[in-house]
């Protein structure tokens, strides 16, 4: 039966009506007309730029039920559980969930009227999944960090690989988005073809980000520097790092100092977490240090720097990072604290990213032995997983062993999830009337599971989230009474009760493979390492430039062309020569031309330049200044290679 058309006016109204705005971005309404008329579509959209706008408001237009693929399991609870509030039914699937728990939901949304559901991409081609998928009416299948597709791209993942394999059992008529901040033309191309667009569609804005001013400083007291910036510029902002440890360092030291700062990282617990985004989006906190745990979900305009005190591994990571800046559209800075040390150290640890493919192995097969898994078996089987315990069991290394499993994950062997922090659960399996009939019989129980029915809606449907400590205030009672009554009630089959629990989950996408058919090829090997160096290449290229700009050198990156910006710190110092790009770019190429021949002294330089002699001594004297021709003990000069 032919979809219902969506208008474009339908999808304003919905927007207004559970977001509160009255009109689309640009973009968004470029993409929401383009998935409602049916057309594969790939968004390039940056961060902060509403890309979940883009399929949640079509989605909600649009018969059936959206499918969002998505590898962030909190950022999958966090909408799932923003659209619940909003009245939007939605529901997930993640490999944290029981076999029982996925089986309810997904038979849910076969016959339940749900608009979302979210997916991580390791359960898409798990039969269970893939026996139910069909069945669901789907409008639209959502693609969210497409990206991860692409082994040219910075996270590749091979579950996603398997998300084309879904044309085959779903309405040829549904269509594909695929959203991502960041990508290159290389990546781009290779979304559309491993998703087997029908037709090739990419829709982007530009990357460039006018507001924000971008300032590389070259510093080796870089805590100094710091607090004198802070000191000079007003507004909050984010100190990105890339360890824990340095994290709450550089935090105690700016509160040492009078800062109003804190610190973020993957290692706290949710609650705690959750507290200092709060705190900081609210503007108690001026300053969060952190690691790039720090990001997903930040809806913060009103950021006025971003600075990275260590140096990325990828020019992705640092445009993602430094744009969480100025949103709002007003003045911003994003700065990049460097060092020559910064650059050993980053080369350095690539002996620790990539262990010898021996060393991969000998994971593997340790991890083996910890879950218990016997020699072809386990594909597709789900396991609580401490990297601690497991490290200290082995006696392995902890960087190495983390690398290695990431390692084995880009090859497809396991998937690896951070630590997920997973709510108890409770399913009424019982229908209302035999709980009634339980409850006359079992008076003692009654208070209790009236308290439940109270306290949470949804249970005789699905597994829904409850809180332990809640329930034990409301009722006046301890923790382990309301443990205990659940377990009870679990054990006379009246609810199915999951403990929470707080772990990562390491999914065997294969079967245990012995040692010998483990293969990792050293070209392949080799190959993903080369693609590593030349982003980290790139990246301090970026650092250590001192002669483009660093606008146009991010969107050069990203294949996009682009006129210097005229606010970042190379291009402020060209400004003080005060000369226009054009004069200095002419008479640039022609000393680049003229000492790729020739190593004349500065005198005859100039001389045989053809542009105005003023203008060319500036020139030369910055190129000095900044290490870019070289003089020897006789005063020739030379282009530095």
């Amino acid at each position: 039966m032919p979809r219902q058309p969506v208008t474009i006016e339908q999808c304003r109204k919905i927007l207004t009506r559970y977001w509160g705005f009255t009109s689309f971005r640009p973009l968004q309404e470029d993409i929401i007309r383009s998935v409602t008329e049916g057309r594969d579509t790939l968004a390039l959209m940056p961060t902060g730029g509403g890309k979940s706008i883009t399929f949640q408001v079509p989605a909600l237009a649009m018969e059936g039920t959206c499918l969002v693929i998505t590898p962030l399991i909190a950022l999958m609870k966090e909408q799932v559980n923003r659209l619940n509030s909003l009245d939007i039914r939605s529901l997930m699937i993640h490999s944290a969930m029981t076999k029982e728990e996925i089986d309810i939901t997904l038979e849910n949304c076969i016959y339940g009227d749900y608009k979302f559901l979210y997916v991580s991409p390791e359960r898409i081609s798990t039969p269970l999944f893939r026996g139910r998928a069909g069945r669901i009416n789907l409008s639209l299948v959502a693609i969210d960090e497409a990206h991860c597709i692409s082994q040219w791209g910075y996270d590749f993942r091979p579950s996603y690989l398997k998300i084309a394999s879904l044309r085959e059992i779903i309405a040829p008529d549904v269509p594909f988005l695929a959203l991502t901040a960041t990508a290159t033309s290389l990546v781009v191309n290779d979304i559309m073809e491993k998703l087997e667009f029908r037709k090739l569609n990419v829709l982007k804005t530009s990357f460039a980000r006018k507001n924000i001013s971008y300032l590389v400083r070259q510093v080796e007291e870089k805590g100094s520097y710091l607090l004198k910036t802070l000191g000079s510029v007003s507004g909050n902002g984010i100190v990105y790092v890339r360890s824990r440890k340095r994290s709450k360092e550089v935090a105690e030291m700016l509160v040492a100092n009078n800062v109003n700062a804190d610190f973020y990282h993957a290692g706290l617990p949710d609650e705690l977490r959750d507290r200092k985004q709060a705190s900081w989006s609210t503007g108690k906190s001026r300053v969060i240090v952190a690691t790039n745990a720090f990001g997903m979900g930040i809806d913060k305009a009103d950021v006025r720097f971003v600075i990275h005190w260590d140096i990325p591994d990828s020019i992705e990571n640092y445009f993602q990072e430094s744009g969480r800046a100025g949103r709002d559209g007003k003045p911003a800075w994003a700065v990049l604290l460097y060092s020559p040390s910064d650059k050993t150290r980053l080369y350095d640890s690539l002996r620790q990213k990539f262990p010898p493919v021996d060393r991969i192995k000998d994971v593997y097969e340790a991890l083996c032995n910890y879950l218990l898994v016997p020699i072809g078996s386990g594909k597709n089987n789900v396991f609580d997983f401490n990297m601690a315990e497991f490290v200290s069991k082995f006696r392995l290394p902890v960087i190495e062993t983390y690398n290695s499993l990431a390692f084995l994950q880009r090859e497809g062997y396991v998937e690896f999830t951070e630590e997920i922090n997973n709510p108890s659960r409770v399913h009424f399996i019982v229908g209302r009337d035999d709980l009634y009939k339980f409850q006359v019989a079992n008076e003692s129980f009654d208070g209790f599971i009236k308290l439940l029915l109270r306290s949470y809606t949804g249970m005789f449907t699905e597994f829904v989230s409850i809180n332990e400590d809640s329930l034990a205030k409301k009722a006046a009672i301890t923790r382990d009474t309301v443990y205990n009554y659940l377990v009870k009630l679990s054990s006379m089959h009246i609810i199915r009760y999951i403990p929470g629990k707080k772990t990562s989950l390491v999914i065997f996408t294969e079967e245990r493979l012995e040692r010998k058919a483990l293969l990792i090829s050293p070209e392949n090997y080799l190959h993903v390492r080369d693609k590593y160096v030349s982003r980290l290449d790139k990246m301090v290229d970026y650092a250590e430039s001192a002669n483009r700009c660093r606008a146009v050198m991010l969107l050069d990156y990203f294949g996009e062309e682009s006129d210097r910006c005229g606010t970042c710190d190379i291009c402020r110092e060209r400004n003080e020569l005060d000369l226009s790009k054009y004069e200095f770019d002419i008479i640039l190429e022609e000393i680049k031309n003229i000492l790729s021949l020739q190593s004349p002294d500065p005198e005859e330089l100039v001389k045989l330049v053809t542009q105005p002699e003023e203008k060319v001594i500036k020139v030369i004297r910055w190129l000095l200044d900044h290490n870019k021709i070289i003089q020897d003990s006789s005063r020739k000069l030379k282009w530095k290679k």
